[in-house]
């Protein structure tokens, strides 16, 4: 967990040198999650997944970070603990879908 703690804080501090906090309350970043998470579709619109990555495989891992990023900000910014709340998660789906 202490690394995802460190990338937060990074990630944070990055943010607050900019004075960028003001701009990232909850439903903007959601909003930003979303619009970033369409973007990498957009990466893979009508092209196999191979052909998308040989093509944009930089672009792809770019904007895998942003939705990264801005879910961690998130995360942050709501004090959830990102571990927990996967495993949290994880254990649901579990439950709803049972391996063989």
């Amino acid at each position: 967990m202490n690394d995802i703690n460190n990338l937060i804080n990074s990630i944070n501090h990055f943010r607050d040198e900019r004075n960028w906090r003001q701009f990232h309350n909850p439903k903007d970043l959601a909003i930003s999650i979303s619009i970033e998470a369409a973007e990498l579709l957009e990466d893979f619109q009508w092209k196999s997944s191979e052909s998308a990555l040989d093509s944009n495989k930089e672009n792809i891992q770019e904007e895998i970070a942003d939705v990264l990023i801005y879910t961690l900000m998130l995360c942050s910014d709501l004090e959830l603990d990102v571990e927990e709340i996967i495993e949290e998660k994880l254990k649901k789906n579990g439950e709803k879908y049972p391996s063989n």
